[in-house]
């Protein structure tokens, strides 16, 4: 039985292997305004219990069925207004999935721009193409001459070529023919690239594995084929999709060609079929090829980028820190911020320890002075230019107390430098004091902080420019929206950038609660946000779970929990003989809650928020000194163990921070000595590690290392 295209949540459950009702009560609650990190957290009841990840393909899936559906209902359009909209072709429009086959069906009904066999058609060569295709006739010079007007069409010749641009075209679009060469290329296509002569003088290394490179498609890594399509882009290599030319023609050959044709008809279809396949089918099949190779390798790359995000905004913060940020320079000088435990600014100045000025007397001085005036616990260095050589004096200098020295990626810094968002915040700071102050927040809070820089800009992606943007926008926002609603926000401190993705709320209305919050003081409790204009019933039960109230008036709203569930929470504190505040999960029965609205898991849920209120996810912080011993690439010989810190993954390996301006890069095939395919799988970003030089290229700049018989 086939499944009407329109039945979304079975469509969607077959494909994600779910139940049809839970896909069902996904669409229900994403049709009536909820977002995927409420009916995540919030309604298991309804939807079995799925997980944001399950909830989000949901979302996915059934986006790009109403938009295959939106182009089906354009054909069908279309096709009618022409008139040649018939029952049987309407009902296996219907029921056709496959966009690939539906822009078959379109393609003999599509209006065309001038052609060949356009202009034969005109020339009225149509009958003539007929009885070339009957393939049963003889004498086709005297048949061709009928059609000779000495005008339009002025020998045989004219004649008989423009009936078979005419036959080519329609074997272009024959479904059954483009279907046995997507098939072929589908299976045996073969990824071939060569240096383009035009840029033999101005090529460089940069592309050299490619200069010569042939592979299967379907064996060609994401991260090979988006390198491969950058390459050409940039004029440097010539790349192409092929398959076995003259197999193809000859399948095709036997495909058109009746049995019992005579000769003069075969021969004549038979160019046909080679002029069809090498100007109209491959083309068009490449392309369509092509863009499924690109698309595949695309998902893979955001995907990576996804991951390497969400570690990166996961990462640990330093609560209770005074910390001092440093942007790094030479000539310039370094710029140094300190700020407050809450991330506000404190003081600025300008400090020149490095070269051409190398006042390593005046830095220090200055240093030690606002460590001590302003309890500096931490103080964090750029990774940028003049990174290392600042990183290095910092550590040399005697500070008059205990303060941790890191350093720190600085991506991005820039960008929120010249942002509205930083001009908000300090519109009286210079753009390179705003860097700095950025470099400070991301110890204090990285998610807070990377929140406000567009996620492309952090510098954690493999290829970003090259990938569909549109799709890593989505993702990335979905990913930012996820890590911010699962560690929760703080309403009374969150800026208005990180309260934007807090579910239900968006850019404006957090506009909104800042400026109310500004007017009329910290929120007392959750219930105050309804006095935010603008603040519905819809947004506030959307984004009420997601926000806290550290010391409010109600001890729930420093927890998940949401205010929805609050009369539960208070008839168990009755059933336990005390207070929501004393309240104790290990008391309590779970089996004595249990109905058709509560579930579970949301009793679950309950009992840890009330084990450990206002509780981040998000760790503890990690730090170690990198690259002790070692002061450039020249420090480093094939052997010897270095320490250092992951600070990138791609589906090739992981880019590794030494404590030196190069990075080194673990190979995939260097991560463990078992087989992997996915570096996730065994590292993740800011993850310290220990590994072995392999091999370095200190002219290219180039440090292969290993994890390999490495004691981590």
């Amino acid at each position: 039985m086939r499944i009407p295209t329109t039945d979304f949540p079975s469509i969607i459950g077959n494909e994600l292997n779910l139940q049809r009702k839970q896909v069902n009560a996904v669409i229900k609650l994403l049709d009536d305004g909820c977002t995927v990190p409420f009916i995540a957290r919030y309604r298991k009841e309804q939807t079995l219990d799925l997980d944001e990840i399950q909830v989000r393909a949901i979302q996915l899936k059934l986006e790009a069925l109403r938009e295959y559906v939106k182009r089906r209902e354009f054909i069908v359009d279309q096709i009618k207004q022409a008139g040649m909209l018939t029952p049987e072709l309407a009902d296996r429009i219907e029921h056709t999935l496959d966009a690939a086959t539906l822009e078959d069906i379109y393609l003999p009904f599509k209006p065309k721009r001038t052609t060949r066999a356009e202009s034969a058609r005109e020339k009225g060569l149509e009958p003539l193409a007929k009885i070339i295709m009957a393939q049963n006739a003889v004498g086709f010079d005297l048949i061709a001459k009928k059609y000779v007007d000495g005008d339009k069409v002025k020998t045989i010749e004219d004649a008989l070529s423009g009936a078979q641009d005419i036959i080519a075209e329609w074997m272009s679009e024959n479904e059954k023919a483009r279907n046995l060469v997507r098939s072929k290329y589908q299976r045996s296509a073969t990824l071939t690239s060569v240096l383009n002569k035009k840029a033999e003088d101005t090529a460089g290394d940069l592309y050299k594995n490619y200069y010569d490179y042939s592979q299967p498609l379907r064996q060609v890594a994401s991260h090979r084929y988006l390198a491969v399509r950058r390459g050409e882009a940039e004029g440097i290599l010539k790349v192409d999709i092929s398959i076995n030319d003259t197999e193809m023609i000859e399948r095709l050959g036997r495909f058109f060609i009746k049995q019992d044709a005579t000769r003069e008809s075969s021969e004549l279809v038979y160019s046909a079929v080679r002029d069809s396949y090498r100007r109209l089918i491959r083309p068009s099949i490449e392309t369509e090829i092509a863009a499924a190779a690109k698309e595949k390798a695309d998902a893979a790359a955001i995907d990576m980028f996804a991951d390497n995000l969400r570690q990166r905004l996961m990462s640990p913060p330093m609560f209770g820190k005074r910390i001092m940020g440093v942007d790094p320079g030479f000539k310039s000088g370094c710029k140094v911020v300190c700020i407050d435990e809450q991330g506000q600014f404190l003081a600025y100045e300008i400090i020149y320890p490095n070269p051409p000025q190398a006042d390593v007397m005046g830095a220090t001085y200055t240093l030690c002075a606002m460590v001590s005036d302003l309890k500096i616990d931490v103080i964090a260095v750029g990774s940028g230019t003049a990174g290392r050589e600042t990183e290095k004096f910092l550590r040399n200098v005697r500070y008059p107390r205990k303060v941790q020295i890191m350093s720190v990626s600085e991506d991005g810094a820039s960008v929120y430098s010249a942002s509205e968002i930083a001009r908000e915040e300090f519109p009286d700071l210079d753009l390179t004091v705003r860097s700095a102050v950025s470099i400070g927040r991301r110890v204090l809070d990285p998610l807070a902080e990377l929140v406000k820089i567009e996620p492309k800009s952090i510098g954690v992606g493999q290829y970003q420019h090259d990938v569909d943007q549109a799709k890593l926008q989505q993702s990335l926002d979905n990913t930012v929206e996820s890590c911010v609603n699962s560690v929760g926000v703080n309403v009374n401190t969150a800026s208005s950038a990180l309260l934007g993705y807090v579910s239900g709320i968006g850019p404006a209305l957090a506009k909104y609660i800042v400026k109310y919050r500004g007017e009329n003081g910290p929120f007392k409790c959750r219930e105050d946000l309804m006095n935010v204009p603008r603040m519905g019933e819809k947004a506030y039960q959307q984004c009420a779970g997601f926000l806290r109230i550290p010391g409010g008036s109600n001890p729930l709203d420093n927890t998940a929990i949401h205010p929805e569930r609050y009369d539960l929470v208070e008839q168990m504190a009755h059933d336990c003989r005390t207070t929501v505040d004393k309240l104790k999960a290990a008391d309590i029965n779970i089996a004595n809650y249990l109905d058709k609205n509560t579930g579970e898991s949301t009793l679950r849920m309950i009992l840890d928020e009330i084990s450990k209120p206002g509780r981040d996810p998000r760790g503890e912080f990690e730090t170690a000194q990198l690259g002790e011993g070692i002061n450039s690439i020249r420090s480093l010989i094939p052997g010897m163990e270095v320490s250092g810190k992951i600070n990138n993954i791609t589906a090739f390996g992981a880019f590794v921070d030494l404590g030196i301006k190069e990075n080194g890069l673990i190979h995939v095939s260097q991560l463990s000595e078992a087989f992997i395919t996915n570096p996730l799988e065994v590292v993740h970003m800011d993850q310290l590690v220990r590994a072995r030089v392999m091999d370095v290229d200190y002219d290219r700049g180039r440090i292969a290392l290993t994890l390999k018989g490495v004691n981590q």
